[in-house]
């Protein structure tokens, strides 16, 4: 499924502080923080970097493409190898997944393993960058970042007509019709917009539902969110182009609008991004 790489990100983590030794000048001196320290997820990475922990981050996986100065690797985040990643001779591992049973050899070598499930609302987004904070002693870094996210996010709503509550919406993931729900991290920040999402009656198929054409055209969507403009070259032209899309309400309207993909994956400090990015395009529509 080319959408796999979306679920890639931080997990729920846990508070843990690993021993390290610095004279680095920028290093906390009021705990032991983990100076050695893999990101093996794309949201974990831009989570550190937020909360100032970059300096501390030594390695990340192949997905982790932003800020553009970590340190990307071959190391995977879908399929963690332990042997690959104690060669970076790590004392913190930020995962997503234990997909292959690594977090216990690496825990077997001491080191910290931080592992859990992917948010799916804001407080969970919230609580794994104070989390990390802890964890890499960046505590203030993390404080600071969530205020930010927070202030952010406020005026990106207060910017939001009114008239568009309860409008209804389709977010593609691929060019296969695979959407997400409102249970899914994404889902919920649309829901802070107040639209309504047409894949949620669809939900019995799972938080990733894939939807037919048929399905989309009959509800009608009065805007279409593309987050496979990059993987699969999708824009207003080609959906309007696909049979039957014509008609819908978003084509006629001129309300196809393409959205940064990693950017609407991930649940770190950049949703206040898409959703400035979102919320202009609503205003202006």
């Amino acid at each position: 499924m080319r959408f796999s790489k979306l679920r890639v990100g931080l997990v729920a983590v846990a508070c843990a502080l690993a021993p390290g030794t610095s004279t680095a000048a920028a290093a906390p001196t009021t705990c032991a923080a983990p100076m050695r320290v893999v990101s093996l997820s794309p949201t974990a990475t831009e989570m550190l970097y937020a909360i100032g922990a970059g300096p501390q981050v030594i390695a990340v996986d192949d997905q982790s493409d932003y800020p553009k100065r970590a340190p990307d690797t071959k190391l995977s985040g879908f399929k963690p190898n332990a042997e690959a990643i104690l060669k970076y001779r790590p004392d913190l591992v930020v995962m997503q997944n234990d997909s292959n049973r690594v977090a216990a050899a690496l825990r077997a070598a001491r080191v910290t393993v931080i592992l859990g499930p992917a948010a799916t609302k804001l407080n969970d987004s919230y609580a794994q960058i104070r989390e990390l904070g802890v964890a890499t002693c960046r505590r203030a870094g993390a404080a600071r970042t969530v205020a930010k996210m927070k202030a952010g996010i406020a005026r990106a709503l207060k910017s939001v007509p009114t008239d568009v509550r309860g409008k209804s919406f389709y977010h593609e993931l691929d060019d296969t019709y695979y959407s997400t729900t409102s249970k899914t991290f994404i889902g919920q920040i649309y829901g802070l917009l107040g639209l309504k999402n047409i894949a949620d009656a669809a939900d019995a198929a799972g938080d990733y539902p894939q939807l037919s054409a048929e399905y989309i055209i009959s509800s009608d969507p009065d805007f279409i969110f593309l987050a496979d403009a990059t993987c699969c070259g999708q824009n207003a032209t080609t959906i309007a182009a696909r049979p039957g899309w014509g008609t819908l309400s978003a084509v006629k309207n001129d309300a196809v609008i393409p959205v940064n993909e990693d950017i609407a994956s991930r649940w770190g400090p950049r949703v206040v991004t898409f959703l400035r990015i979102v919320s202009k395009r609503l205003a202006t529509r």
